[in-house]
Protein backbone atom coordinates (compact mmCIF):
# COMPACT_ATOMS: atom_id res chain seq x y z
CA UNK A 1 0.00 0.00 0.00
CA UNK A 2 1.37 3.68 -1.59
CA UNK A 3 0.56 6.45 1.10
CA UNK A 4 1.46 9.70 0.31
CA UNK A 5 1.67 11.82 3.53
CA UNK A 6 -0.04 15.40 2.54
CA UNK A 7 2.06 18.76 3.79
CA UNK A 8 -1.15 20.05 4.81
CA UNK A 9 -1.44 21.77 8.48
CA UNK A 10 -1.94 19.81 11.82
CA UNK A 11 -4.54 22.04 12.34
CA UNK A 12 -5.72 22.72 8.80
CA UNK A 13 -9.83 21.35 8.05
CA UNK A 14 -7.88 19.70 4.90
CA UNK A 15 -5.12 18.20 7.21
CA UNK A 16 -8.09 17.07 9.71
CA UNK A 17 -9.62 15.25 6.64
CA UNK A 18 -6.57 13.69 5.89
CA UNK A 19 -6.13 12.36 8.76
CA UNK A 20 -9.46 10.75 8.89
CA UNK A 21 -8.80 9.38 5.21
CA UNK A 22 -6.00 7.64 6.49
CA UNK A 23 -7.33 6.27 9.81
CA UNK A 24 -9.77 4.63 7.66
CA UNK A 25 -7.55 3.32 4.51
CA UNK A 26 -5.32 1.77 7.49
CA UNK A 27 -8.65 0.11 9.50
CA UNK A 28 -9.14 -2.78 7.86
CA UNK A 29 -5.40 -3.76 8.13
CA UNK A 30 -5.83 -3.16 11.53
CA UNK A 31 -8.85 -5.78 11.91
CA UNK A 32 -6.63 -7.87 9.90
CA UNK A 33 -3.22 -8.07 11.68
CA UNK A 34 -5.89 -7.96 14.99
CA UNK A 35 -7.33 -11.11 13.91
CA UNK A 36 -3.96 -12.97 12.46
CA UNK A 37 -2.52 -12.22 16.05
CA UNK A 38 -5.70 -13.99 17.31
CA UNK A 39 -5.30 -16.71 15.64
CA UNK A 40 -1.55 -16.96 16.10
CA UNK A 41 -2.50 -17.24 19.74
CA UNK A 42 -4.93 -19.75 19.46
CA UNK A 43 -2.06 -21.95 17.45
CA UNK A 44 -0.84 -23.99 20.44
CA UNK A 45 -4.28 -25.09 21.23
CA UNK A 46 -5.57 -26.30 17.82
CA UNK A 47 -3.61 -29.41 17.66
CA UNK A 48 -5.08 -30.75 21.39
CA UNK A 49 -8.92 -28.91 20.04
CA UNK A 50 -9.30 -29.76 16.56
CA UNK A 51 -13.22 -29.51 16.67
CA UNK A 52 -12.83 -26.37 18.33
CA UNK A 53 -13.45 -23.26 16.52
CA UNK A 54 -11.20 -20.47 17.19
CA UNK A 55 -12.53 -18.53 14.57
CA UNK A 56 -14.78 -17.23 17.42
CA UNK A 57 -13.58 -16.04 20.50
CA UNK A 58 -13.74 -12.98 22.83
CA UNK A 59 -11.08 -13.57 25.40
CA UNK A 60 -7.27 -12.86 25.02
CA UNK A 61 -5.42 -16.21 24.14
CA UNK A 62 -2.40 -14.80 25.93
CA UNK A 63 -5.12 -14.97 29.64
CA UNK A 64 -5.14 -18.77 28.93
CA UNK A 65 -2.80 -21.28 30.51
CA UNK A 66 -2.23 -24.76 31.36
CA UNK A 67 -3.47 -25.44 34.85
CA UNK A 68 -1.22 -28.36 34.72
CA UNK A 69 -3.64 -31.75 34.10
CA UNK A 70 -4.19 -32.60 30.25
CA UNK A 71 -8.36 -32.22 28.92
CA UNK A 72 -10.06 -34.87 30.86
CA UNK A 73 -6.94 -34.98 33.31
CA UNK A 74 -9.89 -34.27 36.29
CA UNK A 75 -12.88 -36.55 35.04
CA UNK A 76 -16.16 -34.77 35.39
CA UNK A 77 -18.59 -37.22 36.32
CA UNK A 78 -21.43 -38.10 33.79
CA UNK A 79 -23.85 -41.09 35.75
CA UNK A 80 -23.76 -39.72 39.46
CA UNK A 81 -25.85 -41.77 41.81
CA UNK A 82 -27.32 -41.14 44.86
CA UNK A 83 -28.40 -42.42 47.94
CA UNK A 84 -30.78 -40.96 50.78
CA UNK A 85 -28.51 -38.74 53.17
CA UNK A 86 -29.90 -41.16 56.22
CA UNK A 87 -27.68 -43.49 55.02
CA UNK A 88 -24.26 -41.91 54.37
CA UNK A 89 -22.35 -42.34 57.13
CA UNK A 90 -18.58 -41.32 55.81
CA UNK A 91 -19.42 -37.18 55.81
CA UNK A 92 -18.65 -35.27 58.85
CA UNK A 93 -20.88 -32.31 59.85
CA UNK A 94 -18.91 -29.99 59.40
CA UNK A 95 -18.10 -30.54 55.63
CA UNK A 96 -19.16 -28.83 53.03
CA UNK A 97 -21.57 -30.14 50.63
CA UNK A 98 -23.26 -27.88 47.44
CA UNK A 99 -26.88 -28.07 47.71
CA UNK A 100 -29.81 -28.05 45.00
CA UNK A 101 -33.16 -27.80 45.58
CA UNK A 102 -35.69 -28.70 43.00
CA UNK A 103 -39.09 -27.40 42.31
CA UNK A 104 -40.01 -31.47 42.37
CA UNK A 105 -38.45 -33.80 43.78
CA UNK A 106 -35.91 -34.34 47.08
CA UNK A 107 -33.36 -31.44 47.44
CA UNK A 108 -29.48 -32.77 46.75
CA UNK A 109 -26.18 -32.88 47.50
CA UNK A 110 -22.77 -33.03 46.35
CA UNK A 111 -20.47 -33.34 48.64
CA UNK A 112 -17.48 -30.53 48.11
CA UNK A 113 -15.16 -33.98 48.74
CA UNK A 114 -15.77 -35.32 45.11
CA UNK A 115 -15.96 -31.96 43.38
CA UNK A 116 -12.60 -30.98 44.24
CA UNK A 117 -11.49 -34.13 43.07
CA UNK A 118 -13.85 -33.82 39.62
CA UNK A 119 -14.78 -30.37 39.47
CA UNK A 120 -17.69 -31.22 37.32
CA UNK A 121 -20.90 -33.38 37.88
CA UNK A 122 -23.36 -33.70 35.07
CA UNK A 123 -26.93 -34.53 36.23
CA UNK A 124 -30.33 -34.56 35.29
CA UNK A 125 -32.50 -33.45 38.37
CA UNK A 126 -36.54 -33.28 37.77
CA UNK A 127 -36.17 -33.31 33.58
CA UNK A 128 -33.80 -30.57 33.65
CA UNK A 129 -29.77 -31.44 32.82
CA UNK A 130 -27.72 -29.26 35.24
CA UNK A 131 -23.69 -29.11 35.84
CA UNK A 132 -22.72 -29.05 39.18
CA UNK A 133 -19.39 -26.76 39.39
CA UNK A 134 -16.62 -26.26 41.67
CA UNK A 135 -13.14 -24.70 41.24
CA UNK A 136 -11.05 -25.24 43.85
CA UNK A 137 -8.32 -22.42 43.00
CA UNK A 138 -11.09 -19.78 42.62
CA UNK A 139 -13.67 -21.18 45.62
CA UNK A 140 -16.53 -20.96 42.72
CA UNK A 141 -19.16 -23.21 43.58
CA UNK A 142 -22.04 -22.67 40.97
CA UNK A 143 -24.92 -24.92 39.73
CA UNK A 144 -25.79 -24.16 35.65
CA UNK A 145 -28.79 -25.44 33.66
CA UNK A 146 -26.88 -27.13 31.10
CA UNK A 147 -28.91 -25.67 28.26
CA UNK A 148 -28.20 -23.68 25.67
CA UNK A 149 -31.14 -22.83 23.70
CA UNK A 150 -33.17 -26.13 23.72
CA UNK A 151 -29.91 -27.84 22.97
CA UNK A 152 -28.65 -29.81 26.25
CA UNK A 153 -24.72 -29.75 26.86
CA UNK A 154 -22.70 -31.82 28.97
CA UNK A 155 -19.07 -30.58 30.39
CA UNK A 156 -15.67 -31.71 30.51
CA UNK A 157 -12.59 -29.70 32.26
CA UNK A 158 -10.76 -28.84 29.74
CA UNK A 159 -7.02 -28.28 31.90
CA UNK A 160 -6.89 -24.91 31.11
CA UNK A 161 -7.52 -21.79 33.40
CA UNK A 162 -8.38 -18.25 32.62
CA UNK A 163 -7.49 -15.52 35.49
CA UNK A 164 -6.53 -19.24 37.91
CA UNK A 165 -10.28 -19.93 37.13
CA UNK A 166 -11.32 -23.49 35.42
CA UNK A 167 -12.35 -23.44 31.60
CA UNK A 168 -14.64 -26.01 31.20
CA UNK A 169 -15.66 -27.22 27.58
CA UNK A 170 -18.54 -28.68 26.34
CA UNK A 171 -19.14 -32.73 24.86
CA UNK A 172 -21.09 -31.61 21.89
CA UNK A 173 -19.25 -28.49 20.40
CA UNK A 174 -15.67 -28.67 22.53
CA UNK A 175 -16.68 -24.72 22.78
CA UNK A 176 -14.76 -23.42 25.91
CA UNK A 177 -16.79 -21.97 28.86
CA UNK A 178 -15.72 -19.98 31.54
CA UNK A 179 -16.58 -21.48 35.19
CA UNK A 180 -17.08 -18.49 37.04
CA UNK A 181 -19.13 -16.70 34.18
CA UNK A 182 -20.75 -19.40 32.92
CA UNK A 183 -20.13 -17.93 29.56
CA UNK A 184 -19.37 -19.07 26.61
CA UNK A 185 -15.25 -17.63 25.24
CA UNK A 186 -14.25 -19.81 22.48
CA UNK A 187 -15.53 -21.93 19.84
CA UNK A 188 -19.66 -21.87 18.61
CA UNK A 189 -20.90 -21.49 21.78
CA UNK A 190 -19.04 -17.96 22.23
CA UNK A 191 -21.37 -15.62 23.69
CA UNK A 192 -24.14 -17.92 25.33
CA UNK A 193 -24.54 -17.74 28.75
CA UNK A 194 -25.91 -20.23 30.82
CA UNK A 195 -28.31 -19.79 33.46
CA UNK A 196 -27.33 -20.23 36.88
CA UNK A 197 -29.40 -21.85 39.48
CA UNK A 198 -29.98 -21.06 42.75
CA UNK A 199 -27.83 -23.36 44.86
CA UNK A 200 -25.40 -23.32 47.85
CA UNK A 201 -22.35 -24.66 49.81
CA UNK A 202 -23.22 -25.54 53.58
CA UNK A 203 -22.21 -28.21 56.31
CA UNK A 204 -23.43 -31.73 55.53
CA UNK A 205 -25.13 -31.37 59.13
CA UNK A 206 -27.09 -28.16 58.08
CA UNK A 207 -28.68 -30.08 55.08
CA UNK A 208 -29.36 -32.90 56.91
CA UNK A 209 -31.40 -30.91 59.26
CA UNK A 210 -33.26 -28.71 56.62
CA UNK A 211 -33.72 -32.29 54.59
CA UNK A 212 -34.65 -35.08 56.10
CA UNK A 213 -35.79 -36.69 52.85
CA UNK A 214 -33.18 -35.34 50.88
CA UNK A 215 -30.13 -37.53 48.60
CA UNK A 216 -26.37 -37.50 48.42
CA UNK A 217 -24.52 -38.06 45.69
CA UNK A 218 -22.80 -41.42 46.36
CA UNK A 219 -18.59 -42.14 46.00
CA UNK A 220 -17.81 -41.82 42.38
CA UNK A 221 -15.95 -45.20 41.49
CA UNK A 222 -12.59 -43.21 40.88
CA UNK A 223 -9.40 -43.76 43.03
CA UNK A 224 -9.10 -40.54 44.94
CA UNK A 225 -8.62 -39.38 48.12
CA UNK A 226 -11.40 -38.42 48.66
CA UNK A 227 -12.15 -36.64 51.89
CA UNK A 228 -8.90 -34.65 51.86
CA UNK A 229 -8.24 -31.41 50.76
CA UNK A 230 -5.27 -31.33 47.82
CA UNK A 231 -4.52 -27.81 48.41
CA UNK A 232 -3.94 -27.84 51.86
CA UNK A 233 -3.61 -23.86 53.25
CA UNK A 234 -4.22 -22.66 49.85
CA UNK A 235 -7.25 -20.24 51.34
CA UNK A 236 -4.51 -18.72 53.80
CA UNK A 237 -2.08 -18.40 51.14
CA UNK A 238 -2.12 -16.54 47.51
CA UNK A 239 -4.18 -17.03 44.23
CA UNK A 240 -2.22 -19.98 42.18
CA UNK A 241 -1.21 -19.12 38.21
CA UNK A 242 -2.93 -15.54 38.80
CA UNK A 243 -0.88 -12.57 37.68
CA UNK A 244 -4.01 -10.07 37.72
CA UNK A 245 -4.67 -7.04 39.97
CA UNK A 246 -5.22 -7.51 43.48
CA UNK A 247 -9.07 -6.41 44.90
CA UNK A 248 -9.54 -2.70 45.85
CA UNK A 249 -10.01 -1.12 49.30
CA UNK A 250 -7.06 -3.12 50.60
CA UNK A 251 -9.27 -6.51 50.84
CA UNK A 252 -7.46 -9.67 50.78
CA UNK A 253 -7.17 -11.60 46.83
CA UNK A 254 -7.73 -14.78 49.17
CA UNK A 255 -10.79 -13.45 51.01
CA UNK A 256 -14.06 -14.70 50.60
CA UNK A 257 -16.89 -12.59 48.89
CA UNK A 258 -20.14 -13.20 48.92
CA UNK A 259 -21.62 -12.36 45.12
CA UNK A 260 -24.80 -11.51 44.23
CA UNK A 261 -24.98 -10.50 40.27
CA UNK A 262 -21.82 -7.92 40.28
CA UNK A 263 -21.91 -7.44 43.77
CA UNK A 264 -19.82 -8.55 46.34
CA UNK A 265 -20.40 -8.39 50.42
CA UNK A 266 -16.83 -9.35 52.15
CA UNK A 267 -17.55 -12.53 54.08
CA UNK A 268 -15.75 -10.60 57.12
CA UNK A 269 -18.03 -7.90 57.29
CA UNK A 270 -21.24 -10.84 56.67
CA UNK A 271 -19.39 -12.60 59.48
CA UNK A 272 -19.42 -9.84 61.96
CA UNK A 273 -23.23 -8.82 61.43
CA UNK A 274 -24.25 -11.68 61.23
CA UNK A 275 -27.23 -10.99 58.33
CA UNK A 276 -27.28 -7.63 55.73
CA UNK A 277 -30.49 -6.57 53.97
CA UNK A 278 -29.28 -4.59 51.33
CA UNK A 279 -29.67 -4.20 47.02
CA UNK A 280 -32.42 -6.07 47.52
CA UNK A 281 -31.32 -9.10 48.83
CA UNK A 282 -31.08 -10.65 52.67
CA UNK A 283 -27.72 -12.49 53.70
CA UNK A 284 -27.46 -14.55 56.72
CA UNK A 285 -24.12 -16.14 58.33
CA UNK A 286 -24.35 -18.89 60.61
CA UNK A 287 -21.72 -20.74 62.71
CA UNK A 288 -20.69 -24.57 61.45
CA UNK A 289 -19.02 -24.95 57.66
CA UNK A 290 -15.42 -25.94 57.49
CA UNK A 291 -13.09 -24.69 54.83
CA UNK A 292 -12.72 -27.03 52.25
CA UNK A 293 -9.30 -25.46 51.33
CA UNK A 294 -7.76 -25.28 54.73
CA UNK A 295 -6.56 -28.51 56.56
CA UNK A 296 -5.60 -31.52 54.89
CA UNK A 297 -8.83 -33.30 55.92
CA UNK A 298 -11.88 -31.32 54.40
CA UNK A 299 -14.53 -31.80 57.26
CA UNK A 300 -11.56 -30.27 59.79
CA UNK A 301 -10.86 -26.66 58.45
CA UNK A 302 -11.37 -23.86 60.02
CA UNK A 303 -14.61 -22.14 60.61
CA UNK A 304 -15.94 -19.90 56.97
CA UNK A 305 -19.35 -20.42 57.97
CA UNK A 306 -22.79 -21.34 56.12
CA UNK A 307 -24.30 -18.21 54.64
CA UNK A 308 -27.45 -18.39 52.66
CA UNK A 309 -28.65 -15.56 50.48
CA UNK A 310 -32.38 -14.67 49.75
CA UNK A 311 -34.68 -11.98 47.89
CA UNK A 312 -37.31 -9.97 49.93
CA UNK A 313 -40.25 -12.79 49.45
CA UNK A 314 -37.94 -15.19 51.06
CA UNK A 315 -36.79 -17.21 47.85
CA UNK A 316 -33.33 -18.37 47.53
CA UNK A 317 -31.55 -16.12 45.02
CA UNK A 318 -28.30 -17.29 42.72
CA UNK A 319 -25.18 -16.55 44.33
CA UNK A 320 -21.37 -18.10 45.56
CA UNK A 321 -18.84 -17.72 47.50
CA UNK A 322 -15.44 -16.79 45.32
CA UNK A 323 -11.73 -15.58 46.34
CA UNK A 324 -11.78 -11.70 46.20
CA UNK A 325 -9.39 -12.05 43.55
CA UNK A 326 -11.81 -13.88 41.17
CA UNK A 327 -14.76 -11.36 41.58
CA UNK A 328 -12.42 -8.68 40.73
CA UNK A 329 -10.47 -10.53 37.54
CA UNK A 330 -14.07 -11.55 36.52
CA UNK A 331 -16.10 -7.99 37.72
CA UNK A 332 -13.81 -5.48 37.17
CA UNK A 333 -16.51 -3.15 37.50
CA UNK A 334 -18.26 -5.08 40.13
CA UNK A 335 -19.53 -3.04 43.60
CA UNK A 336 -18.34 -4.34 46.74
CA UNK A 337 -20.24 -3.92 49.32
CA UNK A 338 -18.40 -2.54 52.11
CA UNK A 339 -19.35 -1.44 55.54
CA UNK A 340 -20.28 1.88 56.27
Amino acid sequence: MNIKYSSFGANSKNGVCHRLLLALMLLPLVSILTASVAMAQSDRFESSWPNTDFSQATVDFGEVISGGPPRDGIPAILDPTFMPASDEMRLEDREPVLTYVPENGPARAYPIRYLMWHEIVNDVVDGRPIAVTFCPLCNTAMVFEAMSGHRSLTFGVSGLLRHSDMIMYDHQTESWWQQALGEGIVGQMTGRQLTQLPAWMESWGAFRAAHSDGVVMEEPDWRRAYGTNPYRNYDTSKPFLYSGEDPPHGISPIERVVRVSDRAWPLTRLRTEGQINEAGVTLTWAEGQASALDSADIGRGREVGNVRVRDAEGRDVAYDIPFAFAFHAFHPDGQWMLAN
